[in-house]
């Protein structure tokens, strides 16, 4: 029988709606989408793209530590761009969050993002 377990950590930003910062079931942990919000004032601290890209991987980080894994346990990534013309400053700053082999990853723009931030990524990582 599989369990889901509800990982939560006040290290990164609390959860703005009806979900969890992730789920663990078996071995792998599904880490809902992270904003740039900085937990401890609970506003997006930068205005560009690499500011927000850096935090929004703190949180990550944050949420993977509380599970018990680190980024290097990711195996999956979603980012969410408010505009592709985006892309280049995340993606300067997302190839240095990993070492050896990076990811499998998907990069999408879409309409608007939560307060207004410039970037959320998502990940599924294994324990």
């Amino acid at each position: 029988m599989m369990i889901k377990k509800v990982i939560s950590t006040k290290n990164a930003p609390a959860a703005i709606g009806p979900y969890s910062q992730a789920i663990e079931v078996s071995n792998m942990i599904f880490v809902s989408g992270q904003i740039p919000v900085n937990p401890e004032t609970g506003k997006i601290d930068s205005e560009d793209i690499t500011g927000q890209t850096m935090q929004s991987f703190t949180n990550l980080r944050a949420v993977l530590a509380e599970a018990g894994c680190s980024i290097e346990n990711v195996v999956k990534t979603t980012v969410f761009l408010a505009d592709m013309s985006l892309f280049e400053g995340m993606n300067e700053v997302y190839k240095k969050q990993f070492t050896g082999n990076f990811p499998a990853r998907s990069a999408v723009a879409v309409k608007a993002l939560p307060k207004g931030s410039l970037v959320e990524i998502e990940a599924i990582a294994f324990k």
